[in-house]
Parts: structure tokens; sequence; C-alpha cells
């Protein structure tokens, strides 16, 4: 079985194939059912860039719901917003909000929100999710969680 950061590069290889020209070009309006593979599951945070990974009191996850909303948790916090999907595997986190918990960890729940604020496009792979931003670098990596 390929490591993980063989698949992580081997996505990055396909995206840059792919091409990560253009920008935001929503296919999804409000009143719209999102339909695409990264809706439904939830998505538990793996890594953050190639290689990190968090030691947080809850494992930090998301989840986004056809009608193009997003919930989760960002190891410290739960988090809300709203999400875009654009041809080209492009995707956009838009007005998440957190609640206000104290939290030891709060520089790794604030790099969470940041991986999902800065996310431009995604690609799954079997059960991986990478998000890579505006300039082809991965962001980080998640796990889907059936069930």
């Amino acid at each position: 079985m390929p490591s993980f950061r063989h698949a992580l590069s081997m996505t990055l290889l396909a995206l840059l194939l792919v091409g990560c020209a253009g920008g935001h070009a929503p296919v999804s309006q409000p009143d719209e059912t999102l339909s695409a593979p990264v809706v439904g599951p939830r998505w538990n945070l793996l890594l953050v860039g190639t290689s990190d990974r968090l030691d947080m009191p809850t494992t930090p996850f998301f989840q986004i719901t056809p009608d193009g909303r997003v919930s989760g948790h960002d190891g410290c916090n739960r988090l809300t917003g709203r999400v875009e999907l654009s041809p080209k595997q492009r995707i956009a986190f838009e007005d998440l909000a957190t609640t206000r918990m104290a939290c030891a960890r709060g520089e790794e729940a604030t790099r969470v929100r940041g991986l999902l604020e800065q996310a431009y496009a995604y690609l799954i792979d079997h059960d991986r999710l990478v998000f890579f931003g505006p300039d082809q670098r991965v962001l980080g990596g998640f796990r889907r969680v059936d069930g």
C-alpha cells in the first residue's frame, strides 16, 4: 500500500498536470444542491502541510452539507460557515466562524482554520482529501470517516 507522502506527491503531480489557471468560478448558488465527493462525509485532519501531525484535544474535522454549509471542529472550537465549489475541483470556504473556548492548543487550532481559509483546490484519492493553496502548495490532508 503506498505511503501517504507518496499519495500526496502523486496528487500534487496530477493537479499540476490538470492545471491551476483561473480563479473561482462558482458553480453553486445558494438555492442549489452541491454534489461532489467532498460533500457529505466527515473529513478528519491527518496532516497540516505535508508532514505536521497535530496533538489536539479533539480531532479537527469538517463536513459539507448539500446546501453548501460547512460545520466541524478546529481541535479547540466548533466551526461553521459556507463553501463554494467550482469547476476543476476548486473550493472556497467562506464566512468561517468559531466558538471562543479557551484552549491550550490555540495556535494549532488557528493553523487548522487557516488551512481551510486558504484552500483553493482539492483532490480526493480513495479516502484521502488533500487541499492545495492558490500557489499549488499542499496545505494539508484529511481522511474520510465512514459511518
